[in-house]
C-alpha cells in the first residue's frame, strides 16, 4: 500500500476520496466540506507524503479565476448602487479581523504565517488561505486555518440561530419597519392597471418615460379586443389596460399615478404571448438589453430575469450570464426569432472556454507579479492568489472582452471551482501536516484561543456595525456579517430564520467585497508581522 501511494496520481486520489468523506461527515447538519480534503491531506503530510506543488498551484489558480468570475457580475453593480453600504460592511469585518490578528499574534507571540492562517480560517475563507501561502511563503498558515475554521463555521451559525431567540426580535415584523438599502420586496408580481388620469391621455410612453423607470415594465397595452406591445412610440389613451410587471412597491406606486387597478378577467389576445428563454449564445453574455435592442428591433418586451434561481424586474443595464432565464412577450413570430438569438442548445456542449480560462489565468498571474509599494511597509504583490482574482473580477463583470468569454452556465464555473479547490488544499495540505504535530504541541491550546478571538470579535463589532450605524434591518445585519465573513454555512442558517431571500441579497452584496480585501489583507499582514 505504501508503495502505490509513492505514485503521484494515486496519492492524490486517495486523498480527495478520503477528505470527500470526511466532509460529508455531519454533525448537528454541520459538515467541514471541502475542508475535510485539507485535515487528511495533512495526516498524510504528517507521514512525508507530499504533493507536487504544480498541482497545488494549478488547483489555486482555477479554484481563484472560478471565484473572481462568479463574483466580478456581482461586485461593479453593487458598487454602482445603494448595495455598496453591504461593501462596506465586508470590509470593516475583514479590517476588524486583521487588527484582531495583530493583536492576538503579539500577545500570543505566534509566527506571522500561523496568525495569519488563522485570520483566514476564523474568516472561513479559502481564498483568504491561498493568500496566506502565498505572501508568506510557509506552509505553515494551512495549520492555523486548519485549528481555526471549525469554530469560525460553528460560531457564526451559533450566532445566528441563537442571538435572535436571546434578544427576543420578530424577524418578520423588524423587516417591514426598518428602512436600509434593500427594501423587502419578493418577487416581481403583474397587474391590470386602467388609465384613468386626464395627463396620460394621447401620450406616447416614450413622452411620459415610463419605460425609461426600470422599477415597473409596461408589458403591454389592452384596448378593447385588441392587445399590442408597450413600445416607446405607443399612444396611450383614457381608458386603456396596461399588463404591468414589477415589485408590489412599485406597481402600486404606479398605479396610484396612473389610475386604479382593474379587476375584471384580463383579456390576453391571442398575438401577444409569454415565453421563458435561457440566454446561451456566446455572443450576447456580458451584453445588456439596452445594447441589444430587443423591443426596437424585434418588438418584444422582457418583463422578468431570473438568475440562481431568483427573480428580478428587469433592468436595461442588465448584463446577461448564460443561464438567465428571461421572462419575453411577444408574438409567436416574434419569440421564435428572439429564441433562435439566444440560442436553443442548452446542453450541447459544456461551455468551459479552455481559451478564455488560460487567458485570464495568464493575465491574471502577470498582474500578480506587478510590485506595489505600500507607504511605510514596502513592496508586496497580488501574487497567483490575488492577481487573477482581480482580473476575473473585471472580466467577469463585462462578461466577455474580445475573444475572452468569461460567463458559463453556473455548474460549469462550480465544476471549475470544486475542482481546483480540493487539488490545492490537497497539496497545501501535505505541506502543512509535515509539521503540525510539532505546532500544535508546542502552540496547541494559544492557536484555539487566538482563532476564537479573530472569530468573534469582528462577529459581534461586525454586527453592531451594521445594525446601529447603518440602521439595517435584523436579518439584513445578519446576511451582510455572513458575506463579511465568507460563512456560506451562516447564510444557511439565516435562510431558516426567515421565508425571505433578504438575508441572500445582503450576503451576495458584502461577499464579494470581503473576498478580494481578506486577499490584500494576507498580503499587508505579512508586511506587518
Amino acid at each position: 500500500m505504501l508503495n502505490l501511494l509513492d505514485e503521484p496520481l494515486i496519492l492524490i486520489f486517495i486523498i480527495l476520496f478520503l477528505g470527500s468523506l470526511v466532509g460529508q461527515v455531519k454533525i448537528k447538519g454541520l459538515s467541514l466540506g471541502a475542508s475535510g480534503v485539507l485535515l487528511v491531506a495533512m495526516f498524510f503530510g504528517h507521514y512525508g507524503f507530499e504533493i507536487s506543488s504544480v498541482v497545488q498551484n494549478l488547483g489555486l489558480s482555477l479554484f481563484i479565476v472560478a471565484v473572481g468570475l462568479q463574483a466580478g457580475p456581482r461586485f461593479f453593480r453593487m458598487m454602482k448602487s445603494s448595495g455598496i453600504v453591504f461593501g462596506i460592511i465586508g470590509f470593516l469585518v475583514v479590517f476588524i479581523a486583521s487588527v484582531t490578528t495583530i493583536i492576538v499574534s503579539k500577545v500570543f507571540d505566534l509566527s506571522a504565517p500561523l496568525s495569519i492562517g488563522l485570520m483566514t480560517g476564523a474568516l472561513t475563507s479559502t481564498p483568504g488561505l491561498a493568500a496566506a501561502l502565498e505572501a508568506t511563503q510557509n506552509p505553515i498558515a494551512s495549520v492555523g486555518y486548519g485549528v481555526a475554521y471549525p469554530f469560525g463555521v460553528i460560531a457564526v451559525v451559533l450566532f445566528i440561530q441563537l442571538f435572535p431567540r436571546v434578544v427576543k426580535v420578530d424577524l418578520k415584523a423588524d423587516l417591514k419597519k426598518t428602512i436600509g438599502p434593500v427594501r423587502h420586496q419578493g418577487s416581481p408580481q403583474s397587474l391590470m392597471v386602467r388609465v384613468e388620469k386626464d395627463e396620460f391621455h394621447k401620450k406616447t410612453l416614450k413622452e411620459l418615460r415610463l419605460n425609461n423607470n426600470s422599477a415597473v415594465v409596461i408589458s403591454r397595452v389592452i384596448r378593447g379586443d385588441r392587445s399590442f406591445l408597450g413600445r416607446n412610440d405607443t399612444v396611450l389613451l383614457k381608458g386603456d389596460d396596461l399588463i404591468v410587471v414589477g415589485y408590489p412597491e412599485d406597481i402600486e406606486r404606479f398605479k396610484n399615478e396612473v389610475g386604479s387597478e382593474e379587476t375584471s378577467e384580463v383579456k390576453y389576445a391571442d398575438n401577444l404571448k409569454l415565453r421563458r428563454i435561457t440566454v446561451e449564445a456566446n455572443d450576447l453574455i456580458g451584453k445588456s438589453l439596452r445594447e441589444i435592442k430587443l423591443r426596437a428591433k424585434y418588438g418584444v418586451t422582457v418583463t422578468r430575469i431570473e438568475r440562481g434561481g431568483f427573480e428580478f424586474n428587469q433592468s436595461p443595464g442588465w448584463r446577461f450570464e448564460r443561464g438567465d432565464v428571461l421572462t419575453v412577450v411577444g408574438s409567436d413570430r416574434r419569440l421564435n426569432e428572439v429564441e433562435k438569438l439566444f440560442g436553443l442548445r442548452q446542453y450541447a456542449e459544456t461551455n468551459i472556454h479552455i481559451f478564455s480560462i488560460s487567458l485570464i489565468l495568464l493575465m491574471g498571474i502577470l498582474v500578480g507579479m506587478i510590485p506595489i509599494t505600500v507607504p511605510g511597509l514596502g513592496q508586496m504583490t497580488l501574487g497567483v492568489a490575488g492577481g487573477p482574482l482581480f482580473v476575473a473580477i473585471i472580466i467577469g463583470h463585462f462578461g466577455k472582452v474580445g475573444p475572452i468569454h468569461a460567463r458559463y452556465f453556473q455548474p460549469s464555473n462550480h465544476v471549475i471551482r470544486d475542482l481546483g479547490l480540493v487539488l490545492f488544499l490537497a497539496g497545501a495540505g501535505t505541506k502543512a501536516g509535515n509539521g503540525i504535530v510539532e505546532v500544535v504541541m508546542n502552540e496547541g491550546l494559544q492557536l484555539i484561543l487566538g482563532g476564537a478571538i479573530i472569530t468573534l470579535v469582528p462577529l459581534f463589532v461586525g454586527f453592531v456595525v451594521a445594525k446601529k450605524l447603518f440602521r439595517l434591518s435584523f436579518i439584513h445585519s445578519l446576511g451582510a456579517l455572513c458575506g463579511g465573513m465568507t460563512s456560506t454555512p451562516g447564510l444557511g442558517a439565516c435562510n431558516n430564520l426567515i421565508d425571505s431571500d433578504d438575508a441572500t441579497i445582503a450576503y451576495a452584496a458584502a461577499y464579494p467585497f470581503a473576498l478580494f480585501f481578506i486577499a490584500i489583507a494576507a498580503q499587508i499582514l505579512a508586511l506587518i508581522l
